[in-house]
């Protein structure tokens, strides 16, 4: 077959372009495929587990995410937080958070798997407000020369410390809520599923 008179520059532009458009083609194909695999904004809303990077969290910052239609704060605790969090204790209406909401892992003094983050849902255990974030030195001498940094209801005043456990003398009845969860990484933290026994 002959190929004299053909123009060369134009038939590699046309196989140029119908390469890149049946990549497209391809990928277009494959991208239902992929989507399938990934949980809906509706089995998120039912309680898909939500993956968290903590990486860019400093010392004493608190981030929020959504599981379940709700805020979930994770709040990196500094060494003076958890060194003040005992002295609380007498102040506190449930201490040993024995009435509390929390997987059996996060039964203990600080409410958590890693003593540095704390992860609750952010929802007053009153009548449902989101209390405020409010760490020592922001705000905090309006809640009392004893205020440690916490959380402040700003519906009826209950107040919470930074585990979540709350004051004596305020309406909510019991401490936050701590929700399932467990440690993809050092930073990767699955909101929505429980620790697997022996993992870190």
């Amino acid at each position: 077959m002959s190929t004299e008179g053909v123009n060369q520059s134009r038939r590699r532009f046309l196989v140029a372009s119908t390469s890149v458009v049946g990549a497209m083609g391809v990928a277009a194909a494959a991208y239902p495929f992929v989507a399938y695999w990934q949980p809906s904004a509706k089995a998120q809303a039912a309680g898909a587990p939500v993956e968290v990077d903590i990486s860019k969290l400093e010392p004493g910052q608190r981030m929020t995410v959504e599981w379940r239609g709700k805020p979930v704060w994770i709040v990196r605790r500094t060494k003076e937080i958890l060194e003040a969090l005992p002295t609380l204790n007498t102040t506190l209406r449930d201490p040993e958070s024995a009435e509390s909401l929390q997987p059996a892992y996060a039964k203990n003094p600080n409410r958590a798997i890693k003593d540095e983050y704390l992860v609750v849902v952010g929802i007053c255990t009153h009548l449902g407000c989101s209390p405020n974030y409010v760490p020592l030195g922001e705000g905090g001498a309006a809640l009392g020369s004893s205020w440690k940094g916490g959380f402040f209801c700003p519906c009826h005043g209950s107040r919470f410390d930074l585990a979540g456990r709350v004051f004596q003398g305020v309406p909510a009845p019991t401490n936050l809520t701590i929700p399932p969860y467990n440690y993809l990484s050092d930073t990767r933290i699955l909101v929505g599923a429980d620790k697997v026994e022996g993992a870190a």
